[in-house]
């Protein structure tokens, strides 16, 4: 069972609040997150209330001071998370994975259809725009940088008629894209 554990103070010290599902509002349960253990399973967590702004993903393991994770996480000074307001669970998912790719809003443009991990969308498909995608099988992380970098987005199964209504409006180009793969469940970070 999925169960991550929000905790007000860092080194896990303080109030805390667990939760196994999706939470619109973390604030009503704490006033401050300074740190995080995930006991199990994947998430993600958004730095604004009902899962917008910016966000990062989280598996199994124990983030002890949330002030560093930005650069743990491969972010670097870029993106700095000043709170945690909202987290998704993202549920198991075996088979295949499939997403359509497209160069304009609402489907438009070249369509390239992705069905793995891609370090570079420029490189892959000489796509310099991606401005929509239709995700139809699995669970995926996108980033505004090749090689998985830089803030990311998570999508799952959908139609994205527009990037800017994602829930990420900062974030304008995507560059790089990644599967989360169910092996996510048993390791630790």
């Amino acid at each position: 069972m999925t169960r991550i554990i929000f905790y007000e103070d860092r080194n896990f010290q303080g109030r805390s609040y667990e939760t196994s599902s999706d939470c619109p509002d973390l604030n009503m349960y704490l006033n401050r997150c300074q740190s995080v253990r995930v006991e199990m399973g994947c998430f993600v967590i958004y730095d604004r209330s009902n899962f917008m702004g910016n966000q990062m993903f989280l598996k199994r393991g124990e983030y002890s001071d949330f002030q560093r994770m930005g650069s743990v996480m491969g972010m670097g000074d870029m993106t700095m998370l000043e709170s945690i307001r909202s987290c998704r669970m993202i549920p198991m998912h075996r088979g295949q994975f499939r997403m359509r790719l497209y160069e304009k809003e609402s489907f438009g443009g070249q369509m390239h259809e992705l069905m793995e991990d891609c370090e570079s969308i420029q490189e892959r498909y000489r796509m310099s725009e991606m401005q929509s995608c239709n995700v139809m099988d699995g669970h995926w992380l996108m980033y505004e940088q090749p090689h998985f970098r830089g803030r990311m987005m998570y999508v799952r199964p959908g139609e994205y008629r527009s990037i800017r209504d994602m829930g990420m409006s900062t974030m304008m180009r995507v560059r790089s894209i990644r599967r989360i793969m169910d092996a996510c469940e048993g390791q630790r970070h």
